[in-house]
Formats: structure tokens, C-alpha cells, sequence
């Protein structure tokens, strides 16, 4: 069966996961993390996308944003992958393919999930058992929005915003926030839907997406015959 296009739109907040290829290492040392953080605070403004939230392990990255544009993120992926690859080998005297085939992403209900799928990619290196607590990984978004640096990477989406009237009180709401983590049910969700580019929101979500595309935005039912631009793609 053809592999599904991308499910791609502008202004929609987006989960994005890219792996290593065979789950290897992508970032041995600091200067391999520090590397990917320039290449992506270089080409998200050349392609109007808002990086909302990153996380960098060992052997792949997870990000959330929002492009401007259908082919924004799209042109981001192509052009941070193209170079960290070529430095990345030549730094570590290497050659040959660096990730598992294509990044996988796909849209996030803002309204829904947006604040949980933050949570998630904040808290992969504890559930990872890399530290105890999101605020003790480096490479991270977390610690810019729980208030313990700035980093200039990052655009706030409008709903961290509203997590308080004063910087000190949507730090603290944040914090609070990741710390209670999320429930089994939204982690698989968030980590299922972005494997197999479902869109990960309620019905009406997916409805109002599914009439802006002719990409099938959701699995099909059990039973149910699809309809005729379900088999685009």
C-alpha cells in the first residue's frame, strides 16, 4: 500500500518526530545538539515556522509548530536534515544515510491537546530515565517556559499565554502542568497519531480538517467503506 502524502496545513499546530536510522545516535555531544539548535533558529524564519516546543535525545528529536505556510515545515524538515547530516558526517567522519526515512508528523487540536503534547515532548527524557525531572534536561524547550533561561528558539503558542496574567504565574501554571504529566491515554495518542499521520483531535476537528484536504485525515472505520477521496494518496 502507497505511503499517505504528509498531512501538511498552514496555521495548524504540528507534532513532528524524526529518528535515527536503526534507532542510532544522532547527537553524541554537546556540539551535536548545539548544531541542530542553530540550524533550526536559522531556517524556521526563513520558512515562517513557529517552534513552539523541541526536544533533542540521543537517537531522534520530537517538535511542535506552526507554519505559516502549507510548505513550510515541509522546506524546514528538507533543509535542517540536508545540512545537520553533511556536518554531522563529516564532523564524525562518517557517511551514508543519518535518519529512518522521512520525519513523521501530524496536527494537533490546539484547543485539545497542544498544552499535553507540550508535556509529552518535555517529559521524554524522564521517561527516557535520563534525569528525574524535565528541568534537568539541556536540550529542551522546558526550561524556557517553566522561567529558568530564555531561549530564543521559541514562539509561545497563544494558549501557554493564557495559562496566566503575569510571566511568574504561567511559569508556575506550566511547570505545575508538566509535573502532573499526561494520562496513558493522551501519551499513546499523541505518539500513535504522529507515527501514522492521523490527525489527533475530536470528531469536529477532524471533519473541519478533512474538508480543507483531499488527504484522509483519520483511520477509517472498521466496517465503513471510504469515500472516494479517502483513496488519494
Amino acid at each position: 500500500m502507497a505511503r499517505l502524502p504528509r498531512l501538511t496545513l498552514a496555521d495548524q499546530p504540528h507534532h513532528v518526530i524524526q529518528r535515527g536510522n536503526n534507532r542510532q545516535p544522532i547527537f553524541i555531544d554537546s556540539q551535536d545538539h548545539e548544531r541542530m539548535l542553530s540550524l533550526l533558529g536559522e531556517h524556521a524564519p526563513r520558512f515562517a515556522v513557529a517552534l513552539h516546543a523541541y526536544v533533542l535525545m540521543g537517537n531522534h528529536f520530537h517538535l511542535l509548530a506552526t507554519p505559516a505556510t502549507v510548505d513550510g515545515l515541509p522546506k524546514l524538515m528538507q533543509a535542517v536534515g540536508r545540512s545537520y547530516v553533511r556536518w554531522f558526517n563529516d564532523r564524525h567522519d562518517r557517511s551514508g544515510t543519518l535518519w529512518e526515512g522521512r520525519y513523521r508528523s501530524t496536527l494537533i487540536q490546539a484547543d485539545k491537546y497542544l498544552l499535553a503534547c507540550m508535556a509529552y515532548i518535555d517529559l521524554n527524557p524522564v521517561r527516557a530515565g535520563i534525569v528525574r525531572e524535565a528541568r534537568d534536561y539541556p536540550w529542551s524547550s522546558h526550561n524556557h517556559y517553566a522561567g529558568l533561561r530564555t531561549d530564543r528558539l521559541v514562539t509561545p503558542h497563544p494558549l501557554y499565554w493564557a495559562l496566566g496574567n503575569t510571566p511568574f504565574a504561567r511559569e508556575a501554571a506550566y511547570a505545575d502542568l508538566v509535573r502532573a504529566g499526561i494520562s496513558p491515554r493522551d501519551q499513546i495518542l499523541l505518539t500513535e497519531s504522529t507515527l501514522q499521520g492521523w490527525a489527533a483531535g475530536d470528531a469536529r476537528f477532524v471533519e473541519k480538517l478533512q474538508a480543507a484536504t483531499p488527504r484522509r485525515v483519520a483511520k477509517a472505520q472498521a466496517g465503513r467503506r471510504p469515500k472516494t477521496r479517502e483513496k488519494e494518496g
